[in-house]
């Protein structure tokens, strides 16, 4: 399931310290000038999971392979940005491809790195990004309109489906708010979806603070915390300077420098499980002596849908799902230990895979 992550702001807010710093590269140009990032760095980042780890040493596995997620690293934008200002037309094009946006907002103030519009103050940086994506989604929209009207007349049902959430979604726009503030129904996420609107996707607000702030956050910190509650969106606290530090240190050196720093794990952890859980991500297990592998689905999927993950056939021949519960592999000490006290269950076609399950399929091809 490969899911995309756009990681935006303006120039100069730590979009490419914490991009390197998650894929621990070097791969997007940090600098102290606006566009320092041309193309967009897209980074394979592992989800980190010690519910994985634990379930190698019970078999134990010979290797161990977390479940993953893309970050990409977009271009700084500036004001005007909808209207191709700083590139913006090129960068706007590459969050379309995104499943969601990591919205970077500086919370951190040093008089060596400037600011594109001379001051720090992030609330107002989120909507200088927000209002571009906005004027870029009804730019795209009112250009669709006329030729939908047209074929609307003309009796195609799919086009007067279409025109009217194209409408929904000015509707939302002219009014000052993104399209996914808009209620729209389970029998229309799919077509709402297919308007690849920027706007509609899930956000979520990074708040880049200074190393003293990386722990409790700041003042600053705490105005985007309330402004994403009042948007519906998430929130996380995270210094990417820290972090960039961090990813250049082996495992030990890491656990001394965050008990340092008053720290219990890097902040690149929490953004990654909040861009999961911003996805409505879930995690199932499948475990055995070559390998111990943690799979990616969606909230609500069904065990072929899960088996499908793995392989098309296996959801195409589905049978069964021999299931266990995590907490009960891990009490029982493998599957024949869950077998034993009646933990392993046999599920069919309409089972909802919760979080955590370690499963093995059968099916016939």
């Amino acid at each position: 399931m490969a899911l995309k992550v756009a990681i935006v702001g303006l120039p100069n807010v730590g979009k490419s310290t914490l991009f390197n710093a998650l894929t621990q590269t070097a791969a997007a140009q940090a600098a102290n000038y606006p566009f320092c990032t041309i193309e967009p760095n897209t980074g394979d980042v592992a989800v980190p999971e010690l519910r994985l780890e634990t379930l190698a040493t019970i078999i134990p596995s010979k290797e161990i392979i977390p479940a993953r997620i893309n970050f990409v690293d977009i271009a700084g934008l500036v004001r005007g940005a909808s209207k191709g200002e700083g590139l913006g037309n090129q960068f706007l094009a590459n969050i379309r491809d995104c499943d969601a946006v990591a919205f970077v907002a500086r919370c951190f103030i040093d008089d060596d790195i400037t600011h594109v519009e001379g001051r720090i103050d992030p609330l107002s940086d989120l909507d200088t990004i927000e209002t571009e994506l906005m004027l870029a989604d009804m730019e795209s929209l009112e250009k669709r309109v006329s030729n939908l009207e047209k074929r609307a007349k003309g009796g195609d049902k799919e086009s007067g489906n279409t025109l009217r959430l194209v409408k929904l979604a000015l509707d939302q726009l002219n009014s000052g708010r993104p399209a996914r503030a808009a209620t729209i129904s389970k029998d229309d996420d799919k077509a709402w979806k297919m308007l690849q609107l920027l706007t509609s996707k899930p956000a979520l607000y990074v708040s880049n603070v200074d190393e003293a702030s990386a722990a409790d956050g700041n003042a600053m910190s705490k105005l985007v915390a309330e402004r994403a509650t009042r948007d519906g969106a998430d929130s996380v606290v995270i210094s990417a300077q820290i972090e960039s530090e961090i990813a250049m240190l082996d495992s030990a050196e890491r656990g001394e420098f965050l008990e340092t720093l008053g720290l219990t794990e890097p902040g690149l952890n929490k953004l990654i499980r909040e861009a999961y859980h911003l996805l409505g991500l879930q995690t199932y297990f499948t475990v055995g002596p070559k390998e111990a592998r943690a799979w990616t689905i969606h909230k609500g999927d069904t065990a072929p849908q899960a088996a499908g993950v793995i392989h098309g056939d296996f959801e195409k021949g589905f049978i069964r799902a021999e299931t266990i519960a995590y907490d009960d592999y891990v009490k029982f000490k493998g599957e024949a230990g869950a077998r034993d006290n009646g933990k392993l269950r046999s599920e069919g076609k309409d089972y909802v895979v919760h979080d955590g399950d370690v499963m093995n399929f059968r099916f016939n091809v």
